[in-house]
């Protein structure tokens, strides 16, 4: 499905500015009106387990200031893909705001041309999102009152963050059961103004200039795949580690800069690393790796990202494959065919390596690939050439179980492979004899410096690196870091059926202090720990667990539906910091007539004492 912004989206923003200039001419009109401004720095993220894709639209996103005052940062739809800010945030961006205190923010998804996929026993299918009276979801609505001890504050000449996060396991509940499978969507976001902290980031946006600035350059946000905005702008700061690929060639420190100076202004730029300091009026950013112009978006090429999931000869299939073609329209096919050959230029992601051949692109990669695009006239067939192309080797993620391991090696039982499981992946060819073909059930990884001799088997991992050149495992993939499963961020999910349920905690459920969920209280459907894809039953625990809430950094929300015309398609969310703020929320919204529809809990589930500590609750109410 090609994504198309919808004339009635860009209709109601054209009305609603409108509106807005208007009220400010008119205020100003008595002629001591002085609009004093900050920054707001602004992040999206969100938290998957399930989906391949989901992408919809943002319409708009509007800031409530304690006055009353409105204002919407947001100068442009944008069209977003949340699967692919899980574990790295966007910089939406930083744009300058009125000073004061804002209480609340709005966000306004466009589900019109969302393009929502699963994987289904290895294949990529879709899902249709709808509301939970069974209609087709158009747009949602979601309002966060944010805590009110913790308002997001605009200063003079400052810059201030808020953090949206958008956690997908709240936000639907799927079916593949049925046929077209559904996403019945129950609109909810997290959000909470937010200290500088070390969550990784991306910031894509317009390169402006290195001059006044120290081992940096300035350069003006444009987020996502985002084609016309500038959305404030940023100071990048660089070291002499940061990696730079500025078309195609790679440089680090100084030298990339230099490189970078002699770009023509508005050159397209995505920088990676956290943010800086948020002191003044323009905000800093510390980057770790900076990818410029054609590694990008090339003006002259169509590109497509997703994961090999076959190759023969110099044929790769591409499973999940999202296409942007030199038209800037976006499509995902479930499949797609890409040629590459001797003149194919390979590149991987952060590395300096040289001399890479087609030979490197292996089944279980995660890539983006340069060519030219052919569709279907039906378009429901892409085949791309990518003989005189360009390959991106990209950070590749692995799930699962510990079969064995020694200092350097490791062998698992595949869960996952960039988030399909086994039976996705056709591994013929990827060993240097057919007989060392991967499988997944014993699936070699090089662990180099890192020792997993001393976990125990069976134990649940995630495994970050690059698949091994094709025609050459074992191994099968080269880590680069190894984590336990428990050290990940475990999600817990508890969902109830149409009609909800009032009684869903046990009676020594105090909401201050923790939640426990009674597994035998009306109406409930599913109840599971997912550690990444190994998801464990809670009525396979010695008993429920007791959900308490972590020492910090705590984001606490309760969800209401808000009165509309149409069922499910508006949320009014109550934001807590703190336990004492959420137990308030919780005791208001069981009024005896709301019901519960989910809870998901974000954090780590402690097995020795039958705990979950979240750092993340949401309940969410019908």
């Amino acid at each position: 499905m090609i994504v198309v912004r919808t004339d009635r989206a860009r209709l109601v923003r054209a009305l609603r500015l409108l509106c807005v200039g208007l009220v400010a001419l008119f205020a100003g009109c008595g002629g001591n009106t002085i609009i004093i401004y900050g920054t707001a720095v602004i992040s999206v993220q969100s938290t998957n387990n399930q989906f391949l894709s989901y992408q919809v639209g943002i319409d708009s996103i509007v800031l409530t200031r304690s006055d009353g005052i409105v204002v919407e940062p947001l100068s442009t739809p944008q069209t977003v893909d949340f699967t692919q800010i899980t574990d790295i945030a966007e910089l939406l961006g930083s744009p300058a705001l009125p000073i004061g205190s804002y209480v609340s923010v709005s966000i306004t998804l466009d589900y019109t041309s969302a393009s929502i996929w699963v994987d289904e026993g290895g294949q990529a299918v879709p899902v249709e999102a709808l509301t939970i009276a069974g209609t087709l979801m158009t747009t949602a609505i979601i309002t966060v009152t944010l805590d009110p001890n913790n308002p997001l504050v605009i200063t003079s000449q400052q810059s201030s963050r808020l953090a949206l996060n958008l956690n997908l396991g709240a936000l639907n509940t799927v079916d593949t059961a049925v046929s077209p499978g559904e996403a019945v969507v129950q609109p909810f976001m997290y959000a909470t103004p937010a200290a500088v902290d070390s969550t990784p980031m991306r910031a894509r946006g317009l390169y402006v200039t290195e001059m006044s600035v120290t081992n940096g350059f300035i350069m003006n946000a444009r987020p996502f795949i985002d084609q016309v905005s500038a959305l404030g702008a940023e100071t990048v700061n660089i070291t002499a580690q940061t990696y730079f690929n500025i078309n195609g060639i790679v440089f680090f420190g100084a030298a990339g800069l230099a490189e970078l100076a002699k770009q023509p202004e508005s050159t397209l730029v995505a920088a990676y690393g956290t943010l800086g300091n948020l002191s003044g009026i323009t905000p800093t950013f510390n980057a770790t790796s900076v990818y410029v112009g054609l590694v990008l978006q090339d003006p002259l090429a169509d590109d497509i990202s997703g994961v090999v999931s076959a190759r023969s000869g110099n044929t790769l299939t591409i499973a999940a494959g999202t296409y942007f073609t030199t038209l800037d329209q976006i499509q995902l096919f479930p499949t797609a065919t890409v040629t590459v050959g001797p003149d194919t230029t390979v590149a991987i992601d952060g590395s300096a390596a040289t001399g890479l051949t087609a030979d490197a692109v292996s089944v279980g990669q995660q890539v983006t690939i340069f060519g030219q695009g052919t569709v279907n006239t039906t378009g429901t067939s892409l085949s791309i050439d990518a003989t005189a192309g360009f390959v991106r080797l990209q950070s590749t993620r692995l799930w699962g179980t510990l079969n064995s391991a020694s200092p350097g090696s490791a062998t698992l039982n595949m869960l996952t492979l960039q988030n399909f499981v086994p039976a996705g992946f056709s591994f013929a060819g990827t060993g240097a004899t057919a007989a060392q073909d991967a499988t997944a059930a014993n699936y070699v990884v090089n662990t180099g410096t890192i020792d997993e001799s001393g976990t125990a088997p069976g134990t649940v991992l995630q495994v970050d690196g690059l698949v091994t050149a094709f025609g050459t495992a074992p191994p099968d993939f080269t880590a680069t870091a190894v984590t336990l499963g428990t050290a990940t961020p475990q999600v817990l999910v508890v969902t109830w059926g149409s009609t909800g349920a009032t009684a869903p905690f046990t009676a020594s459920t105090s909401y201050s202090t923790g939640l426990t969920v009674n597994l035998k209280s009306t109406n409930i459907l599913t109840h599971y720990i997912a550690t990444g894809p190994a998801m464990a039953d809670l009525a396979s625990l010695p008993s429920s667990p007791l959900i308490t809430y972590a020492p910090a950094n705590l984001q606490l929300a309760v969800g209401l539906p808000t009165a509309s015309s149409v069922v499910g398609t508006e949320t009014s969310v109550t934001m807590s910091n703190s336990a004492a703020s959420f137990a308030t929320a919780m005791a208001a919204a069981f009024n005896g007539t709301n019901a519960i529809y989910t809870l998901v809990a974000v954090g780590q589930y402690d097995s020795a004492t039958n705990t979950f500590n979240a750092t993340q609750v949401n309940v969410n109410f019908y």
